[in-house]
């Protein structure tokens, strides 16, 4: 189960951080991160991490949010600064696993919404 928080609204310019937690996993864990989905859009990868500590960021979102967290607790976590109108979307967790015969697992969904 992946337990996501801290979505919310927020004024252009603001910030807000979002968590996801993997709980009661017993496959191993290689990388975790975040995608979006805008309305009438396809899901996109916003920020991804993995165990070894490469990140992979948006060009989107390079130098406004940062990807962070410990993946061999199952943690990772996403600050969002300098938000935009057009950060506004469903935010994903995401969970990729080591053995490649299994599917990403994500999580439900955390709405942003960023006002002008």
């Amino acid at each position: 189960q992946l337990v996501e928080s801290g979505g919310g609204e927020v004024q252009a310019g603001g910030s807000l951080r979002l968590s996801c937690t993997a709980l009661d996993y017993i496959y191993r864990i290689n990388a975790m991160g975040w995608y979006r989905q805008m309305p009438g859009k396809q899901r996109e990868l916003v920020a991804m991490t993995s165990g070894g500590g490469t990140t992979n960021y948006a060009d989107s979102v390079k130098g406004r949010f940062t990807i962070s967290g410990d993946i061999a607790k199952n943690t990772v976590y996403l600050q969002m600064n300098s938000l935009k109108p057009e950060d506004t979307a469903v935010y994903y967790c995401n969970v990729d696993f080591w053995d490649p015969s299994l599917s990403d697992d994500w999580g439900r969904g955390t709405q942003v919404t960023v006002t002008s």
